[in-house]
């Protein structure tokens, strides 16, 4: 079922309320891409490194912590800007030829923007990323808000960046619902006081079912708005 275009501006939203994104594995479905590009990284300098590691301690986090688990060190700021761009080049260059937008996505995306519902992302990514992606797939004119890896402090499961994205967009954090992929995201933001909407491009329905979303979903096909605020409306 899709909302229906000559629906009056949100006719039947008694609250005002925003959708907050995080972006791999939201709006692209590019996890294994990630997987295989830090696998990669890893050989790369002497490090060995699964998928289950990667599931369990690098998805969704900042470029520090996931470094810091690779080399099992801390990383200087200097010194992770260099292993950063390095390990996303590589990233980009296996996404590149692949790079589309998760199904359902634009449909969804125009819905919110036809009922005046503001959006945002809030990704770990660096900015070169953002850059790759936003721009890459002309998503950027959807978003009234863009929080990246350089404009937090802490890192997912931290809060701050799904809260900082909330304040961006002048939404209390209750009125806002968060789509995440990964076990921490979805964490950030039920810590921010969020609903949230998890996606199984990473984790299997049965995972997700632990984690306290309130709704799992494929991807974005035939999900509508009214779906969406119901989450809000009826806590």
């Amino acid at each position: 079922m899709t909302d229906t275009p000559s629906e009056p501006v949100a006719s039947w939203a008694s609250l005002s309320w925003a959708a907050l994104f995080d972006m791999d594995g939201v709006l692209i479905a590019n996890t294994d891409f990630h997987i295989n590009a830090w696998l990669q990284f890893a050989q790369q300098h002497g490090f060995s490194l699964t998928k289950a590691q990667y599931v369990e301690n690098i998805n969704g986090r900042v470029s520090a912590d996931a470094m810091a688990y690779v080399f099992r060190r801390p990383i200087s700021a200097g010194e992770l800007i260099t292993l950063t761009e390095e390990k996303e080049a590589i990233y980009r260059e296996l996404y590149r030829p692949h790079l589309q937008p998760t199904p359902g996505l634009m449909a969804f995306l125009k819905a919110l923007q036809e009922q005046r519902v503001p959006a945002a992302v809030g990704t770990s990514a660096p900015e070169s990323n953002v850059r790759f992606t936003l721009d890459g797939l002309s998503l950027r004119p959807y978003f009234n808000a863009i929080v990246d890896a350089s404009m937090i402090q802490h890192g997912k499961p931290d809060p701050e960046i799904y809260l900082t994205a909330a304040r961006m967009v002048g939404i209390e954090p209750t009125h806002c619902v968060v789509f995440e992929d990964a076990l921490a995201g979805i964490e950030a933001g039920l810590r921010a006081g969020m609903a949230v909407v998890a996606l199984a491009t990473t984790h299997t329905r049965e995972e997700l079912a632990e984690t306290g979303a309130s709704l799992i979903v494929d991807d974005f096909t035939g999900l509508t708005v009214r779906d969406v605020y119901q989450l809000i409306a009826r806590s």
